[in-house]
């Protein structure tokens, strides 16, 4: 969790580190994403190289392209993901001073999320 003032970009590293390994077939977890999707923001130089050394594959536009990617081609959940924790007042500005209250107020709007998802689900 860093300061609001902060760019993105400079966790991305940090991030992709932190990932715990996949479980799922046979064999070794897999440690790191084969992929990484991301919008114009993350279009850095250094970081791409530092993301590329990682062996990951990088998705993301260049600045001062056109939007090739058209309504419907790439859903970009963390987009919709924030727009669903802003439902949530107190988290769209962060007034608590301790970061562990923060991220207890986060986890339970992630759960109260969860729950309406699978109660639609079930309702079908």
């Amino acid at each position: 969790m860093t300061g609001g003032n902060r760019n993105d970009v400079t966790q991305l590293v940090p991030l992709i580190q932190a990932v715990p390994p996949v479980r799922g077939r046979r064999g070794r977890p897999r440690q790191r994403p084969v992929a990484l999707y991301a919008d114009r923001g993350y279009d850095h130089d250094k970081y791409r190289k530092q993301v590329r050394a990682l062996g990951i594959t990088l998705v993301i536009a260049r600045r001062g392209t056109d939007h090739g990617s058209g309504p419907g081609v790439h859903r970009w959940v963390v987009e919709q993901s924030y727009a669903l924790l802003h439902w949530f007042r107190r988290l769209r500005i962060r007034w608590e001073i301790h970061d562990d209250i923060h991220k207890a107020f986060l986890s339970l709007a992630c759960s109260v999320i969860c729950r309406r998802r699978v109660k639609k689900l079930s309702l079908r």
